[in-house]
């Protein structure tokens, strides 16, 4: 499976979503994931998006995965080749990690965000879906 993940977050911290677009080798989709997570870092919702497709790959039986990602700094961090000192990001990748090796193989890849565009347009519709939630609830108030 070819999965694509993206996080963002609108002010660092900030209202923060996830998006995660699974897809056969041909390309054919399986499944689209995105959630909103409340006020979070971009670099929280990029490992939120990777454990909600881990948390998707287990669960189906699914254990061979690519994971494309467009933060260089959680590719690096999977792959063992950066430390993860931000204590806020350490609990999610020690998660990421048994999530890991529960599967059979998952290897990382760093894309540029032109080759990430599915997954950043379900991360912004989750952060939209929230932000649209909660004007709504404004409204209700004020009526």
């Amino acid at each position: 499976m070819i999965v694509h993940i993206d996080g963002g977050s609108r002010g660092n911290p900030g209202p923060a979503g996830f998006g995660v677009r699974v897809a056969c080798a041909d390309g054919t989709l399986v499944t689209e994931l995105s959630e909103s997570i409340g006020t979070a870092t971009n670099n929280v919702a990029e490992y939120r998006g990777l454990l909600a497709a881990l948390e998707w790959a287990v669960a189906n039986g699914q254990p061979d995965l690519v994971i494309h990602s467009d933060s260089e700094l959680l590719v690096k961090q999977m792959r063992g080749e950066y430390r993860v000192k931000h204590p806020g990001l350490q609990p999610l990748h020690a998660d990421a990690r048994r999530l890991v090796a529960r599967l059979g193989h998952v290897r990382f890849v760093h894309v540029r965000r032109e080759h990430n565009t599915h997954a950043d347009e379900l991360a912004n519709q989750a952060m939209d879906r929230e932000a649209e939630q909660k004007t709504a609830v404004r409204r209700q108030k004020t009526e």
